[in-house]
């Protein structure tokens, strides 16, 4: 029988015992292994049970358990001893708090998912966990970030195979009493809500769901509240589902809900007001809108509004192609909003104008999130070297007529959270070469750029901790394809040979990731004949882990799958390779440490930046990857091994992934699987520990999430936080009006004239040439522009590279026409072919940048052609 409702029932803990309350509430406990180990104590048949869930856990435990524990001398010392610990956590100075004066006193991040823990399901993929890593690293630094999300009520889909190994998914319901979040209330006991304006007169409420994160609280919005028709209740129902209205609506909710919710937080909790928004991909985008809307109610117009709200605001891009960026259709926008729907204070027109993709080669009929996102931000960038580069050419028709390399979108290579992601064996390692605390500090701060300590852990306690990983592998990898066997129908008396299922001394290769197209993740399967010889190899076997989900309306993806399970199910094979249906963060913390090698194999440059890899080598295992990504900036010889692409080969891809499987069957038959299997004197694999050890020393500091928070604090938030003070209503005002009075003249602004002192086409190095410039600035003064000589070496079609820019200074009045004459000196500091040409840009003190305006002169072909501007 069905229950008609459902309750959650809570226990009531003794009094000696009410913190362990609130340390399953506080999510410390999913990378604090202290805290863990007490709520294993409590009962430790349901802590298994429970899937390590400390909410689930406290549900489940019977009174008499509770009453024998609460006389428990030795367990209630453990207990303060926690408490403590995670009152000088969230209280004591950190990093942060050691800083210079002038960082931000809050900045909000927003992300339509979190990966903090697997017992709080709101993630689908790598956006998600790197924004849980960013909570728990910047709660770990003591940066005063607030999380905002949304919280879905039945998060992203649980995967399980058919018999015929298709993709099945499963939307279990989440009951928010039954996870590690509470209710934010009003000083009434009341839930806090916030609501949209819907078309129609209806309304969108929404409850603001608290989850403290160490430091960080994360603010997760609920739209399944009863004041909501149905349709309203379900906006929030799961993640990344539904058609165009309905995931429009949801990132309304993030962005103008979620700035609403931060201020509902910072007035009942007294949080200091964040000075910095930032926006983790373009999902959250209207959260500008939102605060526009706050500045002009204070008596600002929109223009000067848009300047005050996007120098406090940073966006980060994470896509590499524009198929992976939301937008929607412009009436369904226009729909949404103005004096019958949300923001009507603010007209439609301008809404739309800062989505819409009004440049060469966009759709114009479109709203682009991605757009929205960089118009509103300041401040802008990729997550690795590779992406910001690619971003920069992916949306450079936002800013004509300068060259990719000068679009203001700049990079932070992602990170992962240590804590979160090492084995707790391989943390054991650290602590007994160099102490606990130095270990801790070394994998949440990372502030060194070397782990040198690595060098004095002998060899055969390197291969003791990798063995041992891999046997706890090779037991997690049986109970799991036992349990999804089961789900496909399979009987016991079928299931014998699973026992022999993977060995603990072969060679283990993971891959786990989302199953879109790119990442291809039947790679591998493009000569099978090739495959089963080395998984099958007398003396050199490899035996493959496979995870992955793809998604639920990506029948491409599904089938990607199932030809993948099918090659695992067969009976020759199937004990060196297995797929593990359900992947997520559970899985993964157990699969990195476990495995030899991490295969990455996607097509390069489609790959942002991939941080499972960064998880693997945390926990010493080896990359194996195409250069793409943080891979790409990071790869060595000495930790790991790049597939060669096959960029230079047209556009076919099927003869594309015959060249690379070619390339990495024969990499891992010449080169890994050799170096893994010889043995040296004392009979270790010397070379492969060693390579270990590089991936330790070396990688290990780059790819914390430490690293990445630190860097966007000082490289962006800092500097937005300062743009933020600077810019005061007047301010705001002085650089709107400017702005408008620049781009109402700038047709007028061009270069008339160059000339140079050099005579001949050739000059020696050393050699500085005197410039002049003649330029019209129509009615611009110099006061509103830079004039440049930008130089360096080029190319056969004459493109400046690595171009130096220098500013000329204006000498004297205007001509009787009118006219400005520049003049400043051209050093000639490299040899070979080298050139140069000037241009005008705006320039005023509260640009972050020159290209920001996107507007610039340069010679006409007869101007330049007349200054000789080129040298050989």
């Amino acid at each position: 029988m069905k229950a008609i409702r459902r309750f959650t029932v809570r226990p009531v803990l003794p009094d000696p015992l009410r913190p362990l309350s609130d340390l399953a509430r506080n999510l410390r406990w999913s990378w604090h292994a202290e805290t863990r180990d007490l709520f294993q104590s409590v009962d430790p048949e349901r802590w298994a049970a429970s899937e390590g869930d400390p909410v689930r856990l406290l549900g489940s435990v019977s009174p008499a358990r509770l009453a024998e524990l609460a006389e428990d001398r030795r367990f209630l010392r453990r207990l303060t001893a926690v408490v403590d610990d995670l009152n000088d956590y969230v209280t004591g100075e950190r990093w942060y708090q050691a800083q210079p004066a002038g960082l931000p006193a809050a900045v909000a991040y927003f992300s339509p998912e979190f990966g903090v823990a697997a017992a709080l399901p709101q993630y689908s993929g790598g956006l998600g966990i790197l924004a849980g890593d960013h909570l728990k690293a910047a709660s770990d630094l003591g940066v005063p970030l607030i999380g905002v999300g949304l919280l879905y009520r039945h998060g992203y889909f649980r995967q399980s195979l058919s018999r015929d190994g298709w993709q099945q998914e499963h939307y279990p319901v989440l009951d928010p009493n039954e996870l590690p979040v509470a209710l934010l209330n009003e000083p009434d006991g009341t839930p806090a809500q916030v609501s949209l304006a819907l078309p129609g007169g209806r309304r969108l409420h929404a409850r603001i769901w608290l989850a403290q994160v160490g430091r960080v609280p994360l603010l997760m919005l609920d739209s399944d509240v009863e004041e909501n028709d149905l349709g309203e209740r379900g906006v929030t129902d799961r993640l990344y589902g539904g058609g165009s209205e309905h995931r429009l609506l949801q990132e309304m909710l993030l962005g103008i809900g979620g700035v609403r919710a931060v201020r509902t937080y910072c007035r009942l909790t007294g949080h200091p007001e964040p000075e910095v928004f930032h926006t983790n991909e373009g999902h959250a985008g209207f959260l500008g809108l939102e605060r526009i809307a706050e500045l002009c109610a204070q008596g600002l117009d929109f223009d000067s509004a848009l300047e005050a709200v996007r120098a406090g605001t940073v966006f980060t891009t994470h896509t590499p192609v524009p198929a992976g960026i939301d937008r929607f259709d412009r009436e369904l926008v226009a729909h949404h909003f103005g004096p019958d729907a949300e923001l009507p204070s603010i007209d439609v027109e301008r809404v739309l104008r800062l989505g819409m993709e009004t440049y060469p080669g966009g759709e114009p009929n479109l709203f682009n999130m991605a757009v929205m996102g960089l118009r509103l931000g300041q401040r802008a960038n990729g997550v690795s070297l590779l992406h910001g580069h690619v971003s920069r050419e992916m949306f450079s028709g936002l800013w004509p007529g300068f060259d990719p390399d000068e679009v203001p979108i700049t990079s932070v290579t992602n990170g992962v959270h240590a804590p979160t992601w090492v084995a707790p064996e391989v943390f054991r390692l650290g602590a007994r070469q160099i102490g606990a605390q130095r270990t801790e500090d070394a994998l949440t701060v990372g502030a060194s750029d070397r782990w040198d300590a690595v060098a004095d852990i002998p060899d055969q306690d390197i291969w003791e901790l990798r063995r041992n990983l891999r046997e706890q592998l090779v037991d997690e990898v049986r109970a799991r394809l036992r349990a999804s066997w089961r789900q496909r129908g399979a009987g016991t008396a079928e299931l014998g040979w699973i026992d022999g299922v993977l060995d603990p001394d072969v060679l283990t290769i993971g891959f786990a990731r989302r199953v879109p197209s790119y990442k291809r993740l039947t790679l591998m399967l493009r000569d099978r004949d090739r495959l089963m010889e080395l998984l099958l190899h007398p003396e050199r076997p490899l035996q493959i882990v496979v995870a992955g989900k793809a998604h639920p309306a990506d029948d491409g993806g599904k089938r990607l799958v199932q030809e993948l399970v099918r090659f695992a199910d067969d009976p020759r094979v199937r004990h060196r390779i297995v797929f593990l249906p359900d992947y997520g963060m559970a899985m993964a913390q157990k699969l990195y440490p476990g495995c030899d090698i991490w295969l990455n194999n996607p097509l390069r440059p489609l790959e942002a930046c991939g941080t499972s890899g960064m998880k693997a080598a945390l926990n010493g295992c080896l990359n194996l990857s195409v250069l793409d990504g943080w891979w790409d900036e990071w790869f060595q010889p000495d930790f790991g091994w790049a597939i060669p692409t096959a960029d230079g080969v047209g556009t076919d891809p099927d003869r594309r992934d015959d060249i690379e499987a070619a390339a990495l069957y024969d990499l891992l038959e010449q080169r890994v699987a050799p170096r893994f299997y010889e043995r040296g004197q004392h009979g270790l694999p010397d070379r492969w520990i060693e390579m270990v050890r590089q991936t330790l020393t070396l990688l290990g500091p780059k790819v914390l999430a430490g690293r990445m928070v630190r860097e966007y604090v000082e490289r962006l938030y800092a500097p937005a936080a300062q743009a933020h003070r600077a810019m005061d209503p007047d301010s705001a005002r002085e650089l709107a009006a400017w702005k408008g009075r620049v781009r109402a003249a700038w047709h007028e602004v061009k270069v008339d004239h160059v000339e140079t002192s050099a005579t001949t086409a050739t000059a020696e190095l050393g050699t500085t040439l005197a410039l002049r410039v003649r330029v019209a600035l129509g009615a611009l003064g110099p006061d509103d522009v830079e004039v440049q000589a930008v130089s360096g070496r080029v190319d056969t079609q004459d493109r400046i590279a690595d171009a130096e820019a220098v500013p000329l200074k204006p000498a004297g009045a205007p001509d009787p026409d009118g006219r400005w004459v520049y003049e400043g000196p051209l050093s000639l500091d490299r040899t070979g072919p080298y050139g140069y040409t000037v241009r005008i840009l705006p320039a005023h003190r509260l640009l972050a940048s020159g290209a920001e305006l996107g507007l610039v002169a340069v010679p006409s072909e007869e101007t330049g052609e007349g200054a000789g501007v080129l040298m050989r």
